[in-house]
């Protein structure tokens, strides 16, 4: 899990406006810093299936997040991808 102070020098990188902190480029970027995170865990511990079974709903929440940007916009969609450094 993300401290709070993790969460919010994301949010403060991946804001749209003064008050955003639900936007979906904010929730993929948090997803992808829990993600990463909790892959360094998993190579430690490969048979904490519990914790497996949240990545695989974490990276299934964060595909849904971003098909929801490809079909907004594409050019959000683009910068997004860039900024974390996904591949499509």
């Amino acid at each position: 899990m993300l401290s709070t102070e993790e969460k919010g020098k994301i949010i403060k990188k991946y804001k749209l406006h003064d008050l955003d902190t639900g936007s979906p480029e904010v929730q993929v970027a948090i997803l992808s810093e829990e993600i990463k995170q909790l892959l360094l865990h998993l190579k430690k511990h490969p048979k904490d299936v519990h914790s497996k079974k949240g990545l695989l709903k974490m990276v299934s929440k964060r595909r849904t997040l971003l098909a929801y940007l490809k079909k907004e916009g594409t050019k959000r969609y683009n910068i997004i991808l860039e900024k974390i450094g996904l591949k499509k």
